[in-house]
């Protein structure tokens, strides 16, 4: 009996310490073995910082464009805006009181009212010479820049020929600068004109040098 009673009990250690075993191996089990936490390496800093640049300057490039944005509607602004109406009623004032001044006062050259200049001719013609066309040019501008303004071309000839036949070349030098002046602009109606022939010289004296200069249109203002 007491024989059964000691391998019952032997048995019983055994069990129990094997149970003991399992249940010791069953926890070792159950434990997790923490992991050092892991250091940043230097390239994830280098892109951490890279990004925080790129967030930089991104965000100045926005700046810059909503600036430039901000400039193109201003000068859009400014271009739409009309023309100053100051500027233009100043300009008109101006271009009235010019038309407003008094001409014929002062002679130019000949007996042509200043600012005009009388054209001269070759003998026995009465085209106009190339080297005169500036001279017609400005005096149409004149005339077109001052609509109310009337004027009378005399034309005029050298001693040499009839009276007759000099009437009727002055007359056709009158006649050659009015078409001129015409066909540049100046209404016919506010351009007279007359022949003084040889009746009328600038210059009196018997030389060529006088005959050219009497040979001339002159432009004489009769109204403004």
């Amino acid at each position: 009996m007491q024989k059964e009673l000691t391998i019952k009990m032997s048995h019983l250690v055994v069990v129990v310490s094997v149970l003991f075993l399992l249940a010791i191996i069953g926890g070792c089990a159950k434990k997790t073995i923490p992991v050092p936490p892991t250091q940043p390496s230097s390239n994830a800093t280098s892109i951490n910082a890279t990004s925080g640049n790129q967030t930089s300057i991104n965000a100045t490039t926005n700046q810059s464009k909503l600036k430039t944005e901000t400039l193109n509607a201003t000068e859009t602004n400014a271009t739409s805006m009309p023309i100053n109406a100051t500027t233009v009623i100043g300009t008109n004032e101006a271009t009235n009181a010019t038309q407003n001044e008094t001409f014929g006062i002062k002679i130019s050259e000949g007996r042509t009212d200043a600012p005009m200049l009388p054209i001269y001719f070759d003998f026995n013609k009465y085209n106009i010479r190339p080297d005169m066309v500036q001279r017609m040019e400005n005096n149409a501008k004149f005339l077109l820049a001052h609509p109310n303004i009337k004027i009378q071309i005399q034309g005029n000839c050298d001693e040499r020929g009839s009276e007759a036949y000099n009437l009727a070349l002055g007359e056709k030098r009158a006649e050659a600068a009015k078409k001129y002046l015409v066909n540049l602009g100046v209404a016919p109606d506010r351009i007279q004109t007359i022949s003084f022939g040889k009746e009328k010289p600038l210059d009196p004296r018997h030389c060529p040098a006088a005959w050219a200069k009497n040979r001339r249109d002159d432009f004489v203002i009769i109204g403004q």
